[in-house]
């Protein structure tokens, strides 16, 4: 199934706060345009390095940037479509905040 990225403008809106990023995640979305997933682990077999979180949290995470940048994602199997909605973005350093913190799995930044 083809991936639908719920407010790609969000991260836009992150690269331009943060022009370093602009190359990795233009990169990550020019994949997500093209992916085919059919089940959460086909987002492993695209992102080798992402990571499916537990605790039925329906969540991933992508590293992106040779793990400089990460990105929290949950997604939705649909009849036609995977949809994504991104919940979180940042650095390597924020997101070990957010873990020690243990708020990966239920921060929202990005409501609908």
């Amino acid at each position: 199934m083809k991936v639908r990225l719920i407010k790609i403008k969000t991260i836009e809106d992150y690269v331009l706060k943060n022009a370093r990023s602009k190359i990795y995640f233009e990169n990550w979305l020019s994949i997500i345009k093209r992916a085919d997933w059919n089940i959460p682990n086909d987002m492993i077999v695209t992102f080798n390095s992402a990571d499916l979180l537990g605790r039925g949290s329906d969540r991933v995470i992508f590293n992106i940037g040779g793990k400089k940048y990460r990105l929290i994602c949950k997604y939705y199997y649909g009849e036609s479509n995977v949809h994504l909605f991104i919940k979180w973005i940042g650095t390597h350093a924020e997101y070990t905040k957010l873990c020690k913190a243990g708020n990966q799995y239920d921060v929202d930044l990005y409501k609908k």
